[in-house]
């Protein structure tokens, strides 16, 4: 039961993706253009996902598992580091760039867009990178 759930929620977030525009570079790439012909229309998509968050998070805040009795693991660092700065200003670059992020790069790739391919092999590397060469040469 639990995996057809879980399906099912993928299913709807994936389509959720698709529909509001997510998916589609060309639009992502607009609503990040505040110079130019600047799309708001994501900023609903935006508002909307933070508030369905919002509300899950409120629900599990004094919970310590899921209703399938896995454990619950909420962030518990509030300091904003330098690693953090600098992640999230290359991952906006990344998005601005190529008008994917990770959730919806996926989509777009199970959609076939080669496109898709391309920026999730190099979130691949991206990542690979992090975790095998960034971290060895900070010894952790």
């Amino acid at each position: 039961m639990k995996n057809i759930i879980t399906l099912l929620a993928g299913l709807i977030f994936g389509l959720g993706l698709i529909i509001s525009g997510m998916t589609n570079p060309a639009k992502v790439i607009g609503f990040l253009d505040i110079a130019g012909l600047w799309d708001p229309s994501l900023v609903f998509v935006m508002l909307g996902g933070i508030s369905i968050a919002l509300i899950g998070f409120k629900l599990v805040q004094n919970k310590s598992q899921t209703v399938f009795d896995d454990p619950i693991h909420l962030p518990g660092k509030t300091h904003i580091s330098k690693e953090l700065v600098i992640g999230s200003l290359l991952f906006g670059a990344g998005w601005a760039l190529a008008g994917f992020c990770p959730g919806p790069a996926l989509v777009a790739l199970g959609a076939g867009y080669k496109e898709a391919f391309i920026f999730v092999i190099a979130m691949i590397v991206g990542i690979y990178i992090h975790d095998r060469v960034l971290k060895t040469c900070k010894g952790k």
